[in-house]
This record gives structure tokens, sequence and C-alpha cells, in this order.
């Protein structure tokens, strides 16, 4: 079985990338190397993937290694387009998915609505020695000024996909897994891996 390293120690990141790559050794960087900061310092998801994604390639050191870099954030229309690039770290450097969570609820009602149409965005960059590849999977919906439901991570508990009623913190895993933006970005890079 190929082993794919992904760039992340994120654990929600690793377990959904996990559970959409089986036919996949899924192993993050920080299980090989000691863990170490990766500036994300592009102005798009793409960008920011691809930093990611040749920081852990060049620092494993192994010329044979498939390494796999996620960015991704959650883009509200009433903020323009906020958080975006800025998902992972919208509350401060150091917040957790908590204060990243209940800043935007914050945000979004400070412009007196109580709901926003809002997109995921997921950009994938695969990194071997010869290519780099990078794709992009997206999820449309509304963010809400409520937390509901503790499924998922990050902003899924504000989050409600179109076509539904629920957010995702609410939502059955398998149904999530057929919307998630990460779930149509990594069945496109699926394809990719197959082709390297």
């Amino acid at each position: 079985m190929k082993r794919l390293v992904l760039a992340t120690s994120n654990k929600g990141k690793v377990r959904e990338i996990k559970e959409l790559c089986e036919n996949y050794e899924v192993v993050p960087y920080t299980d090989i190397i000691e863990p170490f900061e990766i500036v994300e310092d592009a102005d798009t998801f793409k960008e920011n993937a691809l930093i990611k994604a040749r920081a852990v390639y060049k620092a494993l050191g192994d010329e044979d290694a498939v390494v796999l870099a996620d960015d991704s954030g959650i883009s509200v229309d009433v903020l323009d387009g906020a958080p975006g690039i800025y998902s992972a770290r919208y509350a401060g450097e150091n917040a957790s998915d908590k204060d990243n969570l209940y800043k935007l609820i914050d945000d979004i009602k400070a412009k007196s609505v109580t709901s926003s149409p809002a997109h995921y965005t997921a950009a994938i960059a695969i990194i071997t020695k010869d290519k780099e590849r990078t794709v992009h999977g997206w999820m449309y919906g509304t963010a809400i000024t409520e937390a509901r439901g503790d499924g998922g991570f990050g902003y899924d508990p504000m989050f409600i996909p179109f076509g539904f009623d629920k957010t995702l913190g609410e939502l059955d895993n398998a149904i999530k897994k057929k919307l998630s933006h990460r779930s149509k970005a990594l069945s496109l890079a699926s394809k990719v891996l197959k082709v390297l």
C-alpha cells in the first residue's frame, strides 16, 4: 500500500482524509519527523497548500515521498469573503476551533443578520519528486449565528449545506462525506494520485 504523507497534524483533517483515502496508508508528517512551523503567507488556498506540501516534502528528505497538503476554509458573503484563507487563525494565532467558531458567529451578528450565504473551499496540493499538482472542491450553503450539533470540526456547527436544514455538526457523517468540499477535492486528488 502506497504511503501518503499529510502536511498537517490537525486531527480533524487527518481523520477525514484517512476516511476518504482508504487505498493509501495515510500518515501525518508529525508521525515521521518533528513538527515545525510552516509560514502560510500566500493570498490563496492553492498557494498555501503548495507552501505546506513543499515544506514537508523538503523536510522529509525522501525523494520517493508523496506529500498531500490541504488548505481550506469558509468564506461568508456578508463579511466580504472573510475569514477565507485566515479561517484556521481567525480568532488569533493560537485560537481553538471553538474560538474561531464563536468569533465568526459574533462577526455575522455584528452585521445585524442571523445568516448569510457562505461556502467552503478546499485546495489540495500533491508533491512528488518531479510533479506538483493542485485540485479544488467547494461546498455551498448558509452560515448561521448559532452553533448546532457536535459532529465534525471547525465551523461545521454553524454551516447548513444547500438542500438541508441541519448543520454539518448535526448531519450524519456519511452524508457529510458526500457533500464535503474536502471529499470533492480528494476525489479529484485520488485521480491525480493514480496518474502519478
